[in-house]
């Protein structure tokens, strides 16, 4: 029931950290992928194609442009699964500055967020749900189905707590914009249902990526397994949610945070 064979997902934000394990989780249960960011990364794509023998797609895909993304969804024959990633994410690392204060928050800032995470799953998903309606969703082969998968986050679900973050600050357009992913997974869950399409969401706590220690430290006070997740934890939860095994599943937000959110 995990076997995702034959099965073509369209993944965006696919040169980021959890693009490349979703990629991974895809591959390593048959899935055949495509890899979209409007950012290269040849070295990640050769990696992924000598470890899994595969021909992988990797190709430029803006979110936020809907011509960007019709070229893209029309030169595919078919998509069975679509994985909503690509995100602006202020990470501590780069450094979260004062700007980011909500009394100093500029619009463009705020647009800017909203547009990648928020009206980019909107546009993907508008697109790609078109492509599965024109394919046959109803044939044998398609038994399980169209599958959306919405990367949220927790932050969708709790406010960031600001202490871990020294003088930086996480700006408010992040949780607000991944919130309304969590909504949009709802309203298309039912909307679809009747139409062989399953939407649901992923809502990871925080990834370790070479953080600086005192954020770790931090970090980790805040989650009851007292650690961060390691990248490759949440590739078990994808084939999951995009194969047989969750045939049932729709319209959920499943949370995987150490217990984050349970404090």
């Amino acid at each position: 029931m995990f076997d995702l064979t034959d099965r073509t997902v369209l993944i965006t934000g696919g040169c980021g950290l959890l693009g490349q394990q979703h990629a991974e989780a895809i591959l390593e249960f048959g899935g055949e992928v495509i890899l979209t960011d409007v950012i290269s990364d040849t070295n990640g794509v050769t990696k992924l194609k000598e470890k899994y023998k595969k021909n992988i797609s990797s190709v430029y895909m803006d979110v936020t442009d809907k011509s960007s993304i019709q070229h893209v969804v029309d030169s595919c024959d078919k998509i069975d699964v679509l994985i909503n990633n690509a995100a602006l994410d202020p990470k501590v690392e780069d450094g979260l500055e004062w700007k980011n204060k909500f009394e100093h928050l500029d619009l463009d800032s705020w647009n800017e967020t909203i547009d990648v995470i928020l009206n980019g799953t909107f546009l993907c998903s508008q697109v790609v749900i078109n492509k599965m309606l024109s394919t046959g969703l109803e044939s044998e082969y398609c038994r399980n189905g169209g599958v959306i998968l919405n990367i949220a986050s927790d932050l969708s679900i709790i406010s960031p707590d600001q202490r871990i973050y020294g003088e930086g600050v996480k700006p408010a357009s992040y949780g607000v914009a991944k919130a309304g992913v969590v909504n949009l997974t709802k309203y298309l869950s039912t909307y679809l249902a009747k139409k062989n399409i399953r939407v649901n969401s992923l809502s990871p706590a925080g990834v370790y990526n070479n953080q600086p220690d005192e954020f770790v430290s931090k970090f980790k006070n805040l989650i009851p397994m007292d650690r961060m997740a390691r990248p490759n934890e949440y590739k078990g939860a994808i084939v999951f949610m995009c194969s047989e095994a969750s045939s049932f599943m729709t319209g959920h937000n499943l949370v995987i945070d150490g217990g984050r959110t349970i404090w």
